[in-house]
């Protein structure tokens, strides 16, 4: 048996799932971030499942997301896409340091996963805590950079007045630099990643996952600890065999 509780930890508001009388204990962690525009209450399934194996799982609210949202425009937030990616994994930090102090977390045995959104920032956290032992990126791309500059010609596509200067891209570029692990694939040392991704994705390019897939399994000592779900249909959706492969993943490598 399964239980879910609210909680608030370091003002960052989660939805916290545990086996039953385990509440306690010190169990592996699995943080599960959500999509833009959507909420931790929408990836519930992957914490059930995930609990039921043992771990210590949350889902966070992202910056102006769930019950972090606040009046800002549709607009604002998708012009604040980058602040709120890199807000996320200071909050991966945050959440991991906070549940090691209350004793409730084995901190040789943390997981980390999400959803396009979501997974950018589990990409951007690869490249910053090595204490991620293993992590699963649904549509996701760790190319900041170049996602960064192919979001600008989209928006410029669409606005009839582009929103930004040159020197305020330039500064978001300067920005998420650090975070690209395309140019700090050692970073990943040997640890077990799994992308899926699908090929006809119009919201994040498949090419820049798979892209990045390739260059990196040639550097990997365990070229099976890295591995790639190209799917053909789903589109920008997850679908039930990437969920049943990410719970299949973190049980094996976590």
């Amino acid at each position: 048996m399964v239980t879910i509780e609210t909680r608030t930890i370091e003002n960052i508001p989660v939805l916290h799932a545990f086996e039953a009388g385990k509440e306690n204990e010190k169990l592996p962690l699995m943080i599960f971030i959500h999509g833009f525009t959507s909420a931790k209450e929408h990836n519930l399934h992957f914490a059930y499942a995930l609990a039921e194996k043992g771990y210590r799982v949350v889902l966070p609210d992202m910056l102006h997301h769930g019950e972090r949202i606040t009046d800002v425009s549709g607009d604002k937030r998708m012009y604040s896409f980058w602040d709120i990616v890199v807000q996320g994994i200071t909050d991966v930090h945050t959440l991991v340091q906070s549940l090691d102090r209350e004793g409730l977390i084995d901190e040789q045995r943390v997981g980390l996963s999400g959803t396009s959104m979501g997974a950018i920032i589990t990409f951007g956290s690869l490249s910053q805590y090595p204490y991620v032992k293993a992590a699963v990126t649904l549509m996701g791309t760790p190319s900041y950079e170049n996602f960064a500059y192919w979001q600008i010609e989209k928006i410029k596509q669409q606005e009839v007045s582009f929103p930004f200067s040159e020197e305020a891209l330039a500064k978001v570029i300067s920005i998420i630099k650090p975070f690209d692990l395309t140019s700090c694939m050692e970073k990943l040392d040997n640890r077990p990643l799994l992308l899926w991704h699908s090929k006809i994705d119009e919201v994040v390019p498949f090419s820049q996952s798979y892209d990045f897939y390739r260059k990196a399994k040639a550097v990997y000592k365990n070229p099976e600890k890295i591995q790639y779900i190209a799917d053909e249909t789903s589109g920008h959706k997850v679908s039930r065999t990437a969920y049943l492969e990410t719970v299949k993943w973190f049980a094996k490598y976590l």
